[in-house]
């Protein structure tokens, strides 16, 4: 996997740096940020390349590298396990059912790192983890925990059996501020136009619905994870009753 841009590559240097093959910087930058990323990647042990303009932009594919690329193994994905863990009464999943766009997969995983949620992708139909995802994500694919699963519709049901109250966010759906979000809850959203599968919605325990005041029936995906998750937190913060 080739990453670019002075955040991502950072965090992927932060995070794991066992996972670098090399860093390469523009030689015709004398660029403070660049020269801090270098120190630390030589204190991190990551083989540090020098090249000019032309072999990044050829290396990157394209000129938006900001001087700095890195060649590094795909993130790795958390086994469905692992998806259960956590402290129960406090665990929070974004589970997308067929979000196929890099740039709205990044951006929920920024919205993920905010809420301190973990992120359920399905094996099929689902953007893989990019460089394009990195750079929307602006790093924040470094430090959330990325699940795959086989049969989502299965997973589901699994999560409800370990006491996850599973949400599917959809326009049919009750008003999501009359919901409760509280607990170990699962928030699923579907892919950009179709919406959740059916099978996948029927799995859900309740459906949600964000209020629309506007013209249009729905944001894009990022978006509606931000409102819905962001709700759950507020709700998770509030005093409880006695």
């Amino acid at each position: 996997m080739i990453l670019s841009r002075l955040h991502p590559v950072a965090e992927a240097v932060a995070s794991r740096p066992r996972e670098i093959e090399w860093v390469l910087l523009d030689s015709g930058r004398r660029d403070r940020r660049l020269r801090d990323l270098e120190h630390e990647c030589r204190r991190q042990g990551v083989l540090v390349r020098h090249g000019d303009r032309m072999t990044l932009d050829r290396t990157a594919g394209g000129a938006g590298h900001q001087g700095v690329v890195a060649r590094l193994a795909v993130r790795a994905y958390r086994a469905e396990e692992e998806a259960f863990s956590g402290v129960p009464g406090q665990r929070l999943l974004l589970v997308l059912d067929g979000v196929q766009d890099p740039q709205n997969l990044g951006a929920t995983l920024r919205v993920a790192d905010g809420v301190g949620a973990g992120v359920v992708l399905p094996e099929r139909g689902s953007a893989p983890l990019s460089d394009a995802v990195s750079r929307s994500s602006a790093g924040a694919v470094e430090r959330v925990e990325v699940y795959r699963v086989g049969n989502l519709r299965r997973f589901l049901d699994r999560l409800k059996d370990q006491g996850f109250r599973v949400i599917g966010l959809d326009p049919g759906g009750q008003e999501l501020f009359r919901v409760d979000l509280t607990g170990d809850l699962a928030l699923v959203l579907g892919g950009e136009g179709r919406g959740m599968r059916r099978l996948v919605r029927e799995g859900c325990d309740q459906l949600a619905r964000l209020p629309m005041r506007g013209e249009l029936a729905s944001l894009n995906v990022s978006t509606a994870a931000a409102a819905a998750a962001y709700e759950a937190v507020r709700q998770r913060s509030l005093p409880k009753a006695p």
